[in-house]
């Protein structure tokens, strides 16, 4: 089975694997999910992948052990995250803009948590680069940490259980594994959907909001 890289090859979910092992499959998971550095890492197709790797035994690890340690990878990310944000919250969202991290990023995942509240916690495992910083925003605004770890408990089994079985099943699909490129780009469109809508929504509220106003009269 070959991939094509959806960013730099460096990124390539078959080659992150090839290169670092189940090891390092769950290092980026715990990475995406807590540190910043998580921000560009593929952790959606990354599951995928690695669903589909153990169905042809590329990877011989059982599924409900990959499954039960890519969970806990992705809680331990989440808590680390909440106690950097509980501890330095502040100096983290007030640092300028760099190649990797945006203000923007942190005003569209705000506004997703005032929005949905501590379910956010579970949501925010399947948007993209929100699913990184609401952890560090959830320590920064001190949310109840038993609160927490449930919510990111329950996200945690949705995701990376729930897409790398996903992977796995799909694995055994003849049309799956002859157009892999398709389903990743399939994966990350459904990644971002989220994000798109939530856009448009608030475009099109503005434009509501805001009165138009013509020519003068007289």
């Amino acid at each position: 089975m070959q991939t094509v890289a959806l960013g730099p090859s460096w990124l390539d979910p078959e080659q992150l694997i090839d290169n670092f092992g189940f090891a390092g499959l769950l290092l980026v998971i715990f990475a995406e999910c807590g540190l910043l550095v998580g921000l560009v890492l593929p952790g959606d197709s990354l599951l995928f992948i690695a669903g589909l790797l153990i169905s042809d035994g590329t990877l011989d690890q059982p599924l409900w052990l990959a499954c039960v340690a890519l969970w806990v990878a992705a809680m331990a990310g989440n808590v680390v995250g909440y106690e950097i944000g509980r501890r330095a919250g502040p100096a983290v969202f007030e640092r300028p803009n760099s190649r990797i991290f945006k203000q923007e990023y942190v005003e569209k995942t705000t506004a997703f948590f005032d929005k949905h509240g501590p379910r956010a916690i579970v949501l925010a495992r399947f948007v993209p680069i929100v699913r990184t910083l609401i952890t560090f925003m959830a320590g920064t605004a001190k949310m109840d940490r038993r609160a927490f770890v449930l919510y990111s408990a329950i996200g945690g089994l949705l995701w990376a259980v729930g897409v790398t079985v996903l992977g796995h099943q799909l694995g055994e699909v003849d049309f799956v594994r002859e157009h892999v490129e398709l389903i990743l780009l399939g994966v990350v469109a459904l990644s971002v959907l989220p994000i798109v809508v939530h856009v448009l929504r608030e475009r099109r509220a503005h434009r509501a909001a805001t009165p138009e106003t013509g020519d003068p009269v007289g």
